[in-house]
């Protein structure tokens, strides 16, 4: 058995750290940053041959890089797909896996809880190119059997969503696009590769922001792409080679040294989310916590089904009080971090009506659940009994505005 192979059949902390890993003439210990843009060739002939594709070699920092090639191959051993293709951010890996394979005429089924701007390529961009899309609530498989009983080039989902932790059974859509003669795109980045791997439970492709959990550490924006032989060849290669967001090697190399601790810092990082979901939905002022691993929540038992034991970093808590109570809730926060992303190692929050979601129109955030009393958390790596300690002091808070609010009306 080769090093190679031995290291793709070890488990995915091993994976993690060893996969990809490409060492020069120099015997470096940690990946080599290749920082060039471009590379030289020997002869005319050999340029000739190699864009001409009979010899296989690095021609241009934009189609490949040999650090962000191994990053690459480290992210697909952490899959089971054929192909990986990183992009400079997460809705250009999100925006490319849609759009290098519709056409005029085409038709997009999408679930309607999904990030805003990926929403707003949904029904913004993708109208005007005479592209039909149809939003479903995300959890609800009837909805989705009659979307899908016509014809649909693409299906585009979340699961869990963000940021109401909705959850969706991977397998029955797959089935159900795959019918219609739709791809399953599934954004992956609220579970990522560690807790659900939708390519095993019949999606076609796999879109991450390597700026949340992978680089997990607030220091890069990257995306990425994970599919099979066929629909890179026929669509995404070409797509990303001419339309150009390359992810710069630096940020490639980062992310390759934040995938070494990914499996510890995400587990340990749920473990925390479970702890906080489970203190904060017996708090009175709080009328809801979306979180799949709690089981009043409706996705648990199919979340239980796809997701390995654990439940993600993120949670949302619904605070009794609307805006002017979340508000009290973040203003009051003292170790939570308010901002709008999510993953780090950091505890993170933000109001997603006024932020991630702005861009939606009030009636489509209703319906999507992202209610003016939601607060999105993105739970950290610091003591579970410490964010505990400042989250009661944030729900006293937003209980005080809540009753002020009230008074005055």
């Amino acid at each position: 058995m080769s090093t190679d192979d031995f290291i793709l059949s070890c488990r995915p902390e091993t994976r993690a750290i060893r996969a990809g890993l490409n060492r020069s003439d120099n015997a470096e210990t940690s990946e080599a940053l290749y920082l060039n843009s471009g590379f030289v060739f020997d002869t005319a002939e050999q340029a000739d041959a190699a864009f001409s594709g009979d010899i296989q070699r690095y021609l241009y920092g934009r189609y490949a890089n040999p650090t962000v090639t191994m990053l690459e191959e480290r992210l697909l051993a952490l899959e089971t797909a054929d192909v990986c293709r990183t992009t400079s951010t997460g809705m250009a890996a999100i925006f490319a896996s849609i759009a290098c394979c519709v056409e005029s005429g085409d038709r997009v089924v999408a679930g309607s809880t999904l990030f805003g701007s990926s929403l707003h390529i949904l029904t913004k961009i993708l109208p005007k190119w005479g592209i039909e899309v149809e939003l479903v609530p995300p959890s609800d498989l009837d909805a989705w059997a009659k979307a899908l009983s016509r014809p649909a080039k693409v299906v585009f989902v979340e699961t869990p969503t963000n940021p109401t932790l909705d959850v969706i059974d991977l397998r029955a859509l797959a089935d159900l696009s795959h019918k219609a003669g739709a791809r399953l795109i599934v954004d992956n980045v609220v579970a990522t590769p560690i807790l659900q791997r939708p390519l095993e439970l019949g999606a076609d492709v796999i879109v991450y922001s390597t700026t949340k959990h992978l680089d997990g550490q607030g220091r890069t924006l990257g995306g990425a792409v994970l599919c099979d032989a066929e629909f890179d060849k026929e669509h995404l290669q070409q797509f990303l080679r001419h339309t150009g967001p390359a992810l710069s090697p630096f940020n490639a190399w980062v992310v390759l040294k934040g995938l070494e601790t990914l499996p510890l810092r995400v587990r340990e990082q749920s473990r925390n989310a479970q702890f906080l979901a489970e203190k904060l939905e017996a708090l009175p002022n709080v009328s809801r916590v979306a979180y799949p691993g709690l089981k009043s929540n409706p996705g648990h038992a199919v979340a239980a089904a796809q997701m390995d034991g654990l439940y993600g970093t993120v949670l949302s808590v619904e605070v009794e009080g609307e805006r002017p109570a979340a508000f009290a809730f973040l203003n009051a926060l003292n170790l939570v971090d308010l901002s709008n992303n999510l993953g780090d190692t950091k505890s993170l929050s933000c109001h997603p009506s006024t932020t991630t979601h702005r861009v939606l129109e009030p009636e489509a955030r209703e319906a999507a659940g992202i209610t003016e009393g939601l607060v999105r958390i993105s739970v950290g790596l610091e003591h579970p009994e410490d964010l505990w300690a400042d989250l009661q002091h944030a729900a006293a808070a937003a209980a005080k505005a809540a009753r002020t609010a009230k008074a005055a009306a």
